[in-house]
């Protein structure tokens, strides 16, 4: 069987699980859970229909995993294999019909985005089948770059773990945060670093398509394109949220950067201002 068809049947599956389980528990998170998980799958079924005897796929097996443990690990310590619904998903609800919710449910929820963890793994489709083109350097300094966003990410993931949880112990003394949102270490050049790394990851997965076809134009690219577009949605959706419950945000968008890191217009913390 082809490892283009096998991953769309595993794919179909998913689907059918995240829909079913949505409907059953009235929790929409479910593909949150996968979405560490399916794509690992996806790039070993490529990695494995060679034989595991291509060196570029086996080390973008090996690369997508390392994301996918590091990812798993940082969505499990926040709940979200213990039944915790994204809080976006719950904004949404509030503003639909239940039909129209739904309707979403299916459509973007479950269909798209189960079509869109395809979509970025897909370099790995380009890369088996011009799997002849040898492992070169620049496959290293892929690889390379891939690490170091892996590093990136768990940077910002555990700066802002460490920042929830010092939030929370002072809510629970009865304190008021101030600051209430993160805006040091990584977060004093992005508002969203962790946004980047996880692009830039698959846009080097792309790049290793690229090195094996031996061309940038590869219809592959559609996975990462895709990624970047529904992570500049998710952004704005974000803030929006985030600005309905602290407006002081808004002096922080105007000084930082919004994902792509860069220098800071202003270096003094936006706290809560005072009454």
């Amino acid at each position: 069987m082809s490892p283009l068809v096998l991953t769309v049947l595993i794919a179909v599956a998913a689907c059918a699980f995240a829909w079913i389980a949505s409907l059953l528990t009235g929790d929409t998170s479910w593909v949150d859970r996968m979405w560490s998980i399916v794509p690992v799958i996806y790039v070993w079924v490529f990695a494995a229909t060679a034989r595991l005897a291509n060196p570029r796929l086996d080390v973008m097996a090996v690369l997508v995993t390392l994301w996918g443990v590091r990812l798993t690990y940082n969505f499990a310590r926040k709940g979200g294999y213990r039944g915790v619904e994204d809080y976006r998903w719950e904004v949404l609800r509030s503003s639909m019909r239940p039909w129209q919710f739904q309707f979403f449910n299916l459509f973007f929820i479950v269909l798209y985005q189960n079509a869109l963890l395809v979509l970025i793994t897909l370099p790995a489709w380009t890369a088996y089948q011009h799997r002849s083109t040898p492992f070169g350097p620049f496959d290293v300094l892929l690889a390379t770059l891939f690490l170091v966003f892996i590093i990136g990410e768990t940077v910002a993931d555990q700066q802002q773990w460490n920042f929830q949880q010092w939030k929370s112990a002072e809510v629970r003394a009865g304190r008021t945060p101030n600051p209430r949102f993160l805006q040091s270490g990584l977060f004093r050049f992005s508002r969203h670093p962790n946004y980047f790394f996880e692009l830039a990851q698959w846009w080097v997965a792309f790049l290793f398509a690229v090195t094996a076809a031996r061309s940038i134009f590869e219809w592959t690219a559609l996975g990462p394109i895709l990624l970047t577009l529904l992570f500049v949605g998710s952004t704005r959706f974000t803030e929006k949220i985030s600005l309905a419950h602290y407006p002081e945000y808004e002096l922080f968008q105007r000084s930082t950067s919004a994902v792509i890191p860069w220098f800071a217009h202003s270096v003094a913390i936006v706290q809560v201002p005072e009454s």
